[in-house]
């Protein structure tokens, strides 16, 4: 593994080198599509709100770099692996665009990261959330930024086995996504010294829970665990909340909960739950004003996925800017030469598997008289530093970034 790390530094290095002797801006302008779900199951995880916040880092930047105008596209993907790819095969052979970012179902991130790496493009993932993304497929044509599967399961569950947690039901999203949630649950419970009694699938997405949640009910598990996300988690809360597993004695372990997931369903449905966020709008003084801001655009605080949104444009628009080119090979080597310090991140590194390593934060929902406000709705637990959240390196299955034989 020390020798993937020599190669992958030594590879960005000399790519480095070599693009900037001949960097320039492609067009004559930096060319940026936003790809996720504007309409489905994840349209509060980003969405229109995840552009506002790529808006709002074009706009703070002043609109161009060195001079060349900045200039964005959407599209929705309708959570559909064949649109994301082709959406994207689009903007790279008819618009030449430089990166894609947004990028919010596993499943169509898989698709659409394949299309850019064959165009020579960069990829910034923010949304999803399956850790094989910057394992078993990672490229160095994308960056995962926000969080993972590996990072979430690592953290949550680590937490509920300590609080006496030691049996578990996971009810999973059948889909990429879903699958890497579940693995990576069973290795962190498993290694705990606990057990997995019990897993159900269901399709992406659903609305009726009802059949899932009385098989979790029947297990006996201590622990019900929910490997899916956005509508769906809401969905299965409210319906596990209407059956009573709570009240019957089972602990909940929303594993992909977001900050507008909460929101929706309420502190009397979710007070108490444990999960694991990588941002959270109430950290600090530089958290609030940016999430001030997005609220007077957007109407709500900003969950972990816009912000990181925000914070993947910003470091990818200075790369540009120090590097003088929009090159794919040239952007992805300054951007994991220069650590990411801003309100989302401090001190975070671009690791050679293309993982973007912070710090993650165990946080607990506040009860109804806890909160002061109206997304008053977190209190940090505790802070999991990033060497410690998200897969170790010496861990991984990344074969290109391996050393050619």
């Amino acid at each position: 593994m020390k020798s993937l790390r020599k190669t992958a530094a030594a590879a960005l290095v000399s790519s480095f080198i070599a693009g900037a002797a001949q960097a320039e801006i492609s067009n004559d302008e930096i060319r940026i599509g936003y790809l996720a779900d504007m309409s489905g199951t994840y349209r509060d995880l980003s969405g229109p709100g995840g552009l506002e916040a790529l808006q709002m880092a074009i706009e703070d930047f002043g609109g161009s770099v060195n001079g060349k105008k900045i200039v964005t596209f959407n599209a929705d993907d309708l959570n559909k692996p064949d649109v994301g790819a082709n959406t994207v095969r689009q903007w790279i052979d008819e618009r030449n665009v430089d990166m894609v970012t947004g990028m919010v179902a596993s499943s169509v991130v898989l698709a659409a990261a394949k299309v850019v790496e064959q165009g020579g493009k960069l990829a910034l993932i923010s949304g999803a959330a399956a850790s094989s993304i910057t394992n078993e497929y990672c490229a160095p044509s994308h960056i995962h930024w926000t969080y993972d599967t590996f990072a979430l399961a690592n953290g949550t569950a680590n937490a509920v086995l300590k609080d006496g947690g030691k049996s578990w039901f996971i009810l999973t999203a059948d889909y990429a996504f879903g699958h890497a949630m579940e693995n990576d649950i069973k290795k962190v419970v498993e290694a705990e010294g606990g057990s997995v009694v019990g897993t159900v699938r269901h399709p992406f997405p659903s609305s009726d829970f009802s059949s899932y949640i009385l098989q979790a009910q029947g297990s006996g598990a201590d622990v019900v665990a929910l490997a899916n996300a956005g509508a769906d988690t809401v969905n299965s809360l409210k319906t596990a909340s209407e059956f009573g597993v709570a009240q019957s004695g089972q602990k909940l372990a929303g594993m992909v909960v977001f900050l507008n997931d909460i929101h929706a369903m309420g502190l009397d449905v979710t007070q108490g739950l444990m999960l694991t966020t990588g941002w959270y709008w109430d950290m600090n003084e530089e958290t609030r004003a940016w999430a001030k801001r997005y609220h007077e655009r957007v109407g709500r605080m900003p969950g972990m996925v816009p912000a990181g949104i925000y914070s993947a444009t910003m470091h990818y628009l200075n790369a540009v800017k120090e590097t003088g080119s929009d090159d794919a090979e040239v952007v992805r080597a300054q951007m994991a030469k220069t650590p990411v310090n801003d309100m989302f991140a401090k001190n975070g590194k671009i690791r050679e598997d293309g993982r973007m390593v912070h710090d993650m934060y165990l946080v607990q929902v506040k009860t109804p008289d806890e909160s002061t406000g109206e997304w008053d709705l977190y209190k940090v637990v505790s802070t999991i530093p990033g060497d410690q959240a998200f897969r170790p390196i010496g861990e991984s299955q990344c074969q290109k970034m391996a050393p050619k034989s």
